[in-house]
Order: C-alpha cells, then structure tokens, then sequence
C-alpha cells in the first residue's frame, strides 16, 4: 500500500471489483440471430452482435475508464471513450467465441466449484479484489463471513437489479473459472519432437563466431537498374499469388493532405494585447480561483499543494497541472508570495503565473502505517490512535525501522523501513504531507489521513522551494478571417484537382496527378488504408472528419478519383480522394505495382551482386575486389541479428542448418544486401538439455489461440459504419 493521492474507489464496489465492469451485460446466448440484411454493430462466425449486449458493455467499460481517470485528475475524453467502446467490443467478441469453444469441448462448472472459487478453499487460493473488498476493518485480511452476508442480502432482495447483480456476478466468475480450464485443456494437445527439442535446445545454447562480407543493395542506385513495363507485368504474375502481397482483408486507400490553419499578423497583434491586459489584471485581482476559471483556457485553481509547479521535463511533471521551462527555474526560485510572473511558454500554451505559496522540493521519512481501510467507523479509528499512542512511548529513532517491521500495514515499504524519499507535498494525501513538509527534522508524531493513523519520523527537508501557482493559460487561435482564408485557399485546390483529375481515364494516371498537383502547391501527400471488416481512421482529431472519409470511401456508388470537399478537422482543412479499391486475396497490379518495381529492383540488385562475389574464393579476396572489410561478429538463432548489419533471421537460419566450421557460404541474399559468410567456431554456452516439458511450459499460447480464433471467426466490426450512417 502506498499514501499516494486518496482513492475514492472503494466506495463504488457494490459487491465485486469486476462487477463495475461486466454488470448488466446480456448473456451471448441472448443475442439475436444472424440476419441477412443487416449486420448491425458487426458479426462473429456469422453471429450478429446483439445490440443491447454491446451496449450495456459499452456503459459499463466506459463507468470504469471514467472513475480510473477521475482519480488520475484526467479528463474523460471522446478519444478515451472510444478506447472504452473498443474494449467492450474485443469483450463482447470474446466471449461470444469462447461460449462456442465451452459448448463444443462441454466444458461446464459445478456449484461447489463456483463457490470454492469465490471463497477460496478445496485448493482455490483467495482472489485479489475479493480479499479486497471483503477484509476485516481490524486485521485487513479477508472475512468469508462478509462475502457470505453480501451474497445472501444480493440473492434475497426484492430488487430486481440488484437480483441481477447476484446473477451477473455468477456469469462473471463462472465464465473465468471455464477459460482457466479451458487454455490449459489445449495446452494439453501440445508436442514436441525429439528433433524439435534438440533444435530448440541448440538454437538456446549454442553461439557461432563468423567472419563476413556484405554487399548492401544501397551500394548501387534504383536509377541504375533498368525495368520494362513487360518484365514488371510479368514478374507480376509470377508472383501475385505469393503470400507477401496477398491482402489479408478487403480494404480502400484514400489519399489525403492538409491545410494548416494558422493566426494571422492581427490574430498575434490582439492576442499579445491580450496577454498584457490580463497581466496587469491579475496583479490586482481580489479573488484568483475566480479570476482563472474566467479567463483561462485550463479551467483549474486550488490553493492547495497539488498547484506546485516544476520544470518541465521534471519526473513529476507529468503528475502535474502547471510545469514552467527550465530557464524559469531561478525566476520562480527568487519570486514573492503575490508575484505575476510571465507571460511564458508551457505546453503549447502562453502562461502568466501568481505565486500564491511555496513546498519544499524534496521531503524524506518514514512511517508505520496503523491501517483503518479507509473506514469511517469511531471505534475503528479511536482503537488504531490508542495503538500508536502506546507504541509512541516505546520508538526511537534507533528501533523504529524494528516496529515498521512488525507493525505497519504499509507493506509496500516496509521493505525499506517505511522509509519514503524524493517525494514532494503533491505527491501525498494531505495531512501526510503537510506533516513532513512543517514538523522540525527528526520529529517522531502521529498523523491521521484516510488510511489510517500513521507514525511518522521526519528525516530530511530540502531548503529550496518550488512554487505553488494560480495560473492563466491561454493560446493564440486563428480568427474567424483567417478561417474564411485558408478555407477559400482548399476549395480552390480542391477545384482545380477535380478539374484536372476528371480528365484522366488511367487510374494510375489519376493518383500520379493528385500527387503532383498537391506536391506542386507546397502540401504532403500521406495514405490511408481502411480494412472493410473493422475500418479504423488515424491522424484525425475530429468524428465528423472521420466521417467524410469513411464517406469518400464507402458511401454509394464511390469510385477511384472521387475527391472530398475541404473537410474541418480542428486547426485545417483536409482534401482526400479515393486511390485504391482493394479486394480480398490476389492483388490488382496497379495495387501492387510499386511494391513489386521495388522487389524486382531488389532481385537485379542481388543478382548483380551475388555475380561480382562469385569471383573470389576467399573473404579477404572478396574485400579487396569490392573495398569492404571482413566483418567479425557472434550470432544466435534465438536472436536472429547480425553485428554491423541487422535483423536477418533467413541468413542466420542457414548458418545453423548443419554448416561446418571453417565452411565459407556462397552468396546468401539477405534483407539488407548479399552476404558471403564463413563460420569460425561453435561455442555451446550451456549443457543443459532443454526437455519437453519445459519446452511446452515456456511457450505462452493463450493470446495466439485467441488470436486465431479471432481469425477464423471472420469477424466483422460495422461499429464505425454504423455511426457514420454508412450501410454495406
């Protein structure tokens, strides 16, 4: 336990930890059957998705996110409910499949098993959050006579939802039991070979020294390799059916760039006027919290020491509202209590700072913590002051870290004698920290926070201060001219691209001449790839932008060379078009074309080289022709990586396949360029022979299994069509 900032979370455990999350979720086997009209929020193996399944996941993910933010003092952003939506639908997803892989293998739990689990005997051990939210007042540890009395109020009570809590709780529990058994029972069907064993055993054990030359393919420029639009057609249909190229999903690529929108000359003129006005206003305001919350763009202010400020860059600094520059140090070091210090720079922002306290920059003690569990019972509190005050006549500095031993509940520091340094006032609850920041050094008192009754020695202050500050931020925005400017700039180009583009029958020709155009007006092209069955966009900050581009790329009859109108993403206009529509499996050449010119390319480099190592026998031969030096280095084929080269997993996979030492290879093509390789010796660095048991117990399978399971369901995610008003 650590007296960080006071948690709240406690209190919003209406029986379970998990219950927060997976409460009032509907059971799969509820959902609706799979339509052919519609596909809703997605399918999984052909399965619709349930609606009010999905969505009651959704709520419960997004209470939890929100409270867990809520303690970290961070806001509960749009972005970060979508975070929470994602988790429920990989919940929803996951436990439709593995209801289907329960049901198949009849894996199934008894009620003597459920209420072992939950209660921790025959074997099971006791749960983290049961023990915690389930633990005697007094002693900390978990009381079954607790859970046992919850259980029977939640199983009698007239209230529906409340007799739903009970049922949930049971689902929850009883689907973890399942999923413990169930990746074990196909861990079982698992095994190893003699051979892989050996293998695995001399790819952990075994290291080779070798000597080598490297030709890379950068030696010789693109420009130099010659490739008709014959051989590439035909290199294409040799390799289109590869399995490198093949597109795993159906997918649309859209182009797209952007138009920054940036304040004008007046917008800076008005703003630095701004600035100055609200300086000299805030050294006479009368009421700084209400000042700030009125005109700062960070509505926060509190007098207390979570307003401490540090240099940006300090470690805290991320814990923190308000960080200054590192060249403010001294500036704030020097300040009075009613000082305006700024304007600054901080975080993007312009900053002007009253200093309305100051905190030691470092504290150091330590304590033994008499735990209440944040209990608000009398007695509880009274007997825990009553046992500090009797341990108070017996501590010294010299036996104290002797009672942190035996007394404290604090067992994350006991360790190190309950000893807490390099921490500042913000970094503790209150009454903690106020303590150590006032009492005399070497004090011995108790304090009383929400955990409980501490006894705390005072061992080190820091004279110099870091100040505590009401702060105004504010940021230069465009104004609404300089909006209407940039605006006018993108449907100009956007104009001219459609006027342009229309005339190119060539889809090639189409994107080729998007990205000239662009490029020519001084913008970067960037693509976007957004795969059918679970489309996702990146890079853009606003949902409605996001939806223009889902839009452009699916909505009605949509073809290559369609372009968007500017799109307002925040601070620019984006332009998009259409460039690629891509099906499942094989390629089009145009899709593939530049990747596959860059392979071939590769190929003729290889050849060309592998032609000029051919020359010479040796490696000291070969360096002298081509000017390279013979390398040194130490392999391992557990970490496929070459010393002054790279990741090559395929070389280093024919150096351990049975070559001999003092064997030299002939060309080997590699990632990066042509290699020429001889084996000096083989080193075994351990003679412990892997066996297959432990070979099975290493491997972590349960995210693979997932994963493939996840694979073979075919699972589409229609969540962002859905709410984009876009219908497949």
């Amino acid at each position: 336990m650590k007296i960080k900032m006071k948690s709240k979370l406690i209190a919003l455990i209406l029986f379970l930890v998990p219950i927060l999350i997976f409460s009032q979720i509907t059971h799969p086997s509820e959902t609706i059957g799979n339509s052919e009209k519609q596909i809703g929020y997605g399918s999984v193996a052909g399965e619709m998705v349930d609606f009010e399944m999905y969505e009651e996941a959704c709520k419960a993910f997004q209470t939890q996110d929100s409270v867990q933010f809520s303690q970290m003092r961070r806001d509960y952003t749009s972005k970060d409910r979508e975070v929470s939506n994602d988790k429920a639908w990989n919940y929803v997803v996951e436990t439709i499949l593995f209801e289907k892989e329960y049901e198949a293998l009849g894996i199934e739990v008894s009620q003597k098993e459920f209420y072992a689990y939950l209660f921790g005997t025959d074997g099971f051990p006791v749960l983290p959050e049961i023990a915690l939210g389930f633990s005697d007042p007094a002693t900390g540890l978990f009381n079954p006579k607790l859970l046992e009395e919850r259980i029977e109020e939640l199983k009698s009570s007239n209230d529906e939802n409340i007799q739903k809590l009970w049922e949930d709780s049971k689902k929850y529990y009883t689907d973890r039991i399942k999923q413990e058994k169930y990746f074990p029972l196909v861990k079982k069907g698992l095994f190893a070979t003699n051979i892989e064993v050996a293998e695995a055993s001399s790819s952990q054990n075994e290291i080779k020294v070798i000597s080598y030359v490297l030709r890379r393919y950068s030696e010789i420029n693109d420009d130099e390799i010659e490739i008709s639009d014959s051989e590439l057609l035909k290199y294409y249909e040799e390799h289109k059916n590869d399995k490198k190229y093949k597109n795993e999903s159906a997918r649309r690529v859209v182009r797209f760039f952007d138009i920054e929108i940036k304040p004008s000359k007046d917008d800076s003129l008005k703003f630095d006027n701004e600035i100055r006005n609200l300086k000299v206003s805030f050294g006479t305001a009368t009421n700084d919290s209400l000042f700030v919350i009125q005109n700062s763009d960070v509505k926060f202010y509190t007098s207390s020491k979570f307003a401490t400020a540090v240099p940006e860059g300090h470690p805290k600094s991320q814990n923190l509202i308000t960080n200054y520059p590192t060249y403010m140090d001294t500036v704030f070091k020097a300040c009075s209590i009613g000082q305006i210090v700024g304007p600054y720079e901080s975080k993007g922002n312009v900053v002007i700072s009253k200093v309305i306290g100051f905190t030691p920059t470092r504290l150091k003690s330590r304590h033994i913590l008499l735990a209440t569990n944040q209990s608000n019972d009398k007695k509880v509190i009274d007997q825990k002051q009553k046992i500090a005050d009797s341990l108070m006549k017996f501590i010294t500095k010299e036996n104290f870290e002797e009672f942190v031993i035996k007394y404290s509940d604090d067992k994350g520091s006991v360790p190190t004698g309950g000893m807490y340094d390099n921490f500042i006032e913000a970094d503790m609850v209150q009454e903690f920290a106020t303590f150590c920041a006032t009492k005399p050094i070497g004090y011995i008192g108790t304090v009383k926070t929400d955990f409980g009754i501490h006894i705390v020695e005072v061992l080190e202050r820091d004279a110099t201060m870091y100040p505590v500050l009401a702060s105004i931020h504010k940021s230069l925005r465009a104004s609404q001219s300089a909006v209407d400017a940039v605006e006018i700039e993108a449907n100009n180009l956007r104009n001219e691209l459609e006027s342009e583009i229309s005339k190119k029958t060539d889809l090639k020709a189409k994107n080729e001449l998007f990205d000239t155009i662009v490029e020519k007006a001084g913008f970067f092209v960037r693509p976007l790839s957004i795969i059918d069955n679970s489309p996702k966009i990146y890079g853009f900050t606003t949902e409605k932008a996001e939806d223009e581009i889902l839009k452009l790329a699916y909505l009605g009859d949509v073809k290559i060379g369609d372009i968007s109108i500017p799109i307002k993403d925040n601070d620019r206009y984006v332009i998009a078009m259409l460039s690629s529509i891509q099906v499942k499996g094989v390629p089009s050449f145009l899709d593939i074309e530049d990747i596959m010119r860059r392979d071939l390319i590769e190929e003729k480099k290889a050849a060309l080289l592998t032609t000029q190592m051919l020359e010479d026998k040796s490696l000291k031969a070969i360096a002298k022709r081509t000017k390279k030096e013979v390398i040194k280095a130490e392999i391992s084929f557990e970490y496929p990586f070459i010393a002054g080269a790279g990741y090559e997993p395929e070389i280093i996979g024919i150096l351990f396949s049975n070559m001999k030492n003092g064997q030299l290879t002939k060309p080997l093509k590699g990632k990066i360029g042509i290699y020429v390789v001889k084996i000096e010796k083989s080193i075994k660095i351990d003679d412990s022979a892997n066996n297959k048991d432990e070979m099975l117990a290493d491997l972590d399978i349960n995210s693979q299994i997932l994963e493939a399971m996840k694979k073979k369901a075919e699972i589409i995610d229609n969540r962002r069509f859905l709410k984009a008003g876009i219908r497949r």
